[in-house]
């Protein structure tokens, strides 16, 4: 099969342009293609297909994709790069049409955009199939051409990644515990000599004083697992690297605050803070990136029992603080406590941390954008600008006084593990609690709860866990490097 875009006129009138691969074949099929086109119905609208077939031997099957206006760029009201965002859109339907047809291998046109096409092709074909005996025929996207075959790689690479953390996030509970998880990360990254990963037993997360994170693994027969990655891609392994920290949560019952039976099952993806940066580092390893990553994940279920967390209990976090766990729902903030107060041990550049961390977030963006929390300008203007190229957007969201407070006041500990008036701005009482456990200065908190799973928003991700936003933790690692390396 073979995917090829066409640009909608700038004037209504006007006839649609082909991109260069698009008015390549046609020439050589005479003119055929474009003939076919204008006697086929209205102009394709962008994100539109039609399908052709027998029009040349190589290729039974053509699709052509609108790709909407030629220069689109950067949306300033959107915070994306429309351009790449059309792309990635109608190469993805244009790729699943060639599936339905069952044919094996597609190639794709770059668009102008090799990179965007091929994560609009790599993204747009998977789906979490392996439990069932039926499957989706296995379609194969290749570059059309040879032109930005640098360029479609990298696209792929940037793909695979994100689709790691939808694999991760999508399995059952049963499939990906804490161990099989960590086990899962480290065969990845196997191959990489530059790469070290150390799978820490509930034994040494004792000795690392984390009575916060322990208190919630306690609650299941899983043990915790505390997952390390070392990622030593810079000139000079010593340099400062960049911590990532994400909340790995493998299956959240809520605890003795059960949560309600409808939807629990999406629970299993409540460790998408743990998948995303995990397969960010697993991407940055195969970009090769030239800069130091650590990554952290507390890595542990969240069930009630007879030993679990009890409403009203006192714990006791790694840098001493006490907490009083009002809700044993609320315990992403438990774990990122200790991970965080851990994270500071390594003198890190910059420290950022994602969790699906409060349903508030959720009410607040819906699947828009990852809110980013942060007391750094610096660390927030190199996420916004990666979010516009990755068209996977993140907002800033306020870290004021006014919520810490509201941690703050508590009767029996140090600090509530929710805010004292209770639904109100969960999201920001989320973000204030973890603040209490952060001294670097440039530290970002990103709350992936509402970019966790896709509908239809996302029209190249299918309907499932949406491994969002890895791209943009990414794009960002590699704009880092590219600072440190000027």
């Amino acid at each position: 099969g073979l995917v090829l875009g066409l640009y909608s006129s700038e004037k209504d009138e006007g006839a649609a342009q082909f991109t260069s691969a698009g008015d390549a074949f046609d020439r050589l099929v005479s003119g055929k293609l474009r003939e076919l086109l204008s006697v086929c119905g209205p102009p394709l609208k962008k994100g539109k297909t039609r399908i052709f077939h027998g029009l040349h031997q190589d290729f039974p099957s053509v699709v052509v994709v609108g790709l909407g206006k030629k220069n689109a760029g950067v949306n300033d009201q959107e915070n994306w790069h429309e351009g790449k965002e059309n792309i990635r859109a109608a190469v993805a339907v244009g790729c699943r049409q060639i599936q339905d047809l069952e044919i094996p291998c597609v190639e794709v046109d770059p668009c102008g955009d090799a990179q965007a096409a091929a994560e609009g092709a790599v993204l747009g074909l998977h789906e979490y199939n392996e439990l069932k005996q039926k499957k989706k025929p296995v379609v194969t996207p290749q570059l059309h051409g040879s032109a930005e075959s640098e360029a479609w790689q990298k696209g792929v690479i940037y793909a695979e990644g994100q689709n790691l953390a939808r694999y991760l996030m999508e399995a059952p509970a049963n499939y990906i515990t804490p161990i099989k998880f960590a086990e899962h990360i480290e065969q990845k990254l196997r191959s990489f000599s530059n790469v070290k990963v150390h799978i820490r037993p509930e034994a040494w997360i004792t000795t690392q004083q984390m009575g916060a994170f322990l208190s919630v693994a306690k609650g299941s027969t899983e043990p915790p697992i505390f997952l390390e990655i070392h990622y030593l891609g810079g000139a000079n392994t010593n340099d400062s690297p960049l911590v990532f920290v994400g909340k790995g949560v493998t299956f959240d019952s809520g605890g003795i605050s059960l949560k309600p039976s409808s939807g629990m099952d999406a629970m299993r993806a409540d460790m998408g803070g743990a998948a995303t940066v995990c397969s960010a580092i697993v991407t940055a390893a195969a970009l090769n990136l030239p800069l130091n990553i650590i990554g952290l994940a507390p890595l542990c279920e969240n069930m009630p029992s007879g030993k679990a967390n009890k409403p009203g209990d006192v714990v006791r976090a790694k840098n001493g603080k006490t907490i009083q766990v009002d809700n044993t729902d609320a315990e992403g903030r438990l774990l990122l406590a200790d991970a965080l107060c851990y994270a500071h041990s390594f003198n890190a550049q910059a420290i950022v941390n994602a969790a699906t961390l409060t349903g508030a977030m959720d009410v607040a963006l819906g699947s828009a954008a990852t809110g980013v929390f942060t007391n750094s300008s610096w660390l927030w203007t190199h996420l916004y600008e990666a979010s516009i190229l990755t068209g996977d957007r993140v907002w800033r969201m306020p870290l004021f006084e006014h919520y810490t407070k509201q941690v703050t006041d508590c009767p029996l500990a140090d600090l509530s593990n929710i805010g004292k008036y209770s639904r109100a701005g969960g999201a920001c009482t989320a973000a204030a609690f973890l603040k209490e456990f952060v001294t670097a200065s440039h530290w970002a908190h990103l709350d992936i709860a509402g970019v966790m799973s896709n509908k239809d928003e996302v029209p190249y991700l299918r309907k499932g866990m949406a491994g969002r936003p890895t791209r943009t933790l990414v794009e960002f690692a590699a704009r880092l490097s590219q600072d440190s390396h000027n």
